[in-house]
């Protein structure tokens, strides 16, 4: 694609952009700015729609008491079990069971700290069941974070 021909989408970025690799007047690759492009903007719509459903789900189980709040971190930080492990260094089956509430309530001081550490928030946040509007603002700072 050449450099003028560089999409300029303002939808998901706003007034944000990020940088490409276009064809200059000689033919050589070089670096252009760009503010969106259609399909991707579509694409990152649907999925932070789909994490928003799966969120939603979590903080469902949260309030009927099947999860632990440690749940919705991992959802909401987009990590899985194996992942969450691997940041921890813990094993997979203990975050397995820190995901239900009553070996989730269990856990050390120490190690509550561990996971608040790592998702960036306190330990008091940490075990606390998020509201909703937590998803909103977590979907608007992951947005202005990639840029």
């Amino acid at each position: 694609m050449l450099k003028e021909e560089v999409p300029q989408d303002k939808e998901l970025f706003g007034d944000q952009s990020g940088i490409c690799y276009a064809l200059d007047a000689n033919g050589r690759y070089v670096l252009a700015e760009f503010s969106g492009w259609e399909p991707a903007n579509i694409a990152n719509s649907q999925a932070w729609e789909a994490i928003s459903l799966e969120v939603a789900d979590i903080l469902a189980e949260i309030r009927a008491g099947k999860r632990s709040p440690l749940a919705y971190h991992m959802v909401a930080n987009q990590m899985d079990e194996k992942l969450l492990a691997e940041y921890t260094g813990l094993f997979r089956w203990q975050v397995r069971r820190h995901l239900r509430p009553g070996p989730f309530n269990g856990i050390s001081a120490k190690l509550r700290g561990r996971y608040a550490s790592l998702f960036s928030i306190t330990a008091e946040e940490l075990g606390a069941i998020p509201d909703t509007t937590a998803l909103a603002r977590l979907q608007t700072a992951k947005l202005r974070s990639k840029e």
